[in-house]
């Protein structure tokens, strides 16, 4: 359990340490952006099949290929409803200066809050779900994929809202909330499987659908919007590499 706790803090820490550059990096040239954005890509992927997809089926059994296939639809229906509701960060964060005066302040800093709480506590609860599998590897690579991609998501956050008028200090806690909250689904997560092992297999397909739709719905798309695609496309392909080694020599 205490080493959950840290894989906890560390998931939602790195959302407060990207906070807290973002404060001091006013803004991160695209290419460079694009390529970590990739980079933590490829590492979600190879986390995502890896530490939560493969042990579901690593018994050969048809039931359990049909539960994986089964869990990670569902999982990945659950975000995509979740964007009929909630605007993805991406476009939030780009929103232009103009569209200030079309919003209140309270409002578009509830928005922010909102959006970035309903993407978090998803993989949050992944990295605790991971934990369900017994090998601390597999849950490590998963939250470390996770952690990596939380870091330039908490500086992206920071500028929209110090544009929109909101504080510094104000902002620094609304970023620290929306890792707090990446915190407690990472317990959750681990709670739930621990409660409950007959549910562990799909809990882990689920959770691996969630990451696979954050990855081409979310980051991909982001990181081929402004023209470094080739660079991009390439960070994704060594991020996943460099977790295919960690795992064959961790493993």
């Amino acid at each position: 359990m205490q080493l959950v706790w840290i894989t906890a803090l560390g998931v939602g820490g790195a959302t407060m340490i990207g906070a807290l550059l973002g404060l001091f990096i006013k803004q991160i040239p695209h290419r460079y952006n694009d390529a970590i954005l990739g980079f933590a890509a490829g590492i979600m992927l190879a986390a995502a099949i890896f530490g939560l997809i493969l042990p579901v089926v690593q018994d050969g059994k048809i039931t359990s290929v049909i539960i994986a296939v089964i869990g990670v639809f569902v999982g990945a229906l659950c975000l995509s409803a979740m964007d009929r509701f909630v605007p993805h960060l991406h476009n939030i964060a780009g929103a232009s200066e103009h569209n200030k005066a079309e919003d209140p302040q309270v409002n578009k800093v509830l928005l922010f809050v909102f959006a970035v709480a309903i993407h978090n506590l998803p993989e949050g609860i992944a990295a605790g779900v991971s934990f369900g599998t017994g090998h601390v590897e597999h849950a490590l690579t998963v939250a470390g994929g996770i952690a990596l991609q939380n870091i330039p998501e908490g500086m992206v956050i920071i500028a929209p809202m110090l544009a929109a008028g909101v504080s510094r200090r104000r902002t620094l806690l609304i970023a620290f909330s929306t890792g707090a909250i990446e915190i407690i689904g990472t317990l959750l997560g681990y709670l739930f499987v621990a409660v409950s092992n007959a549910v562990l297999p799909f809990a882990l397909a689920f959770a691996g659908g969630t990451m696979l739709y954050v990855i081409s719905d979310e980051m991909i798309p982001e990181t081929h919007a402004h023209g470094y695609e080739k660079s991009a496309t390439f960070a994704v392909i060594i991020g996943f590499c460099v977790m295919l080694l960690l795992d064959a020599w961790i493993g």
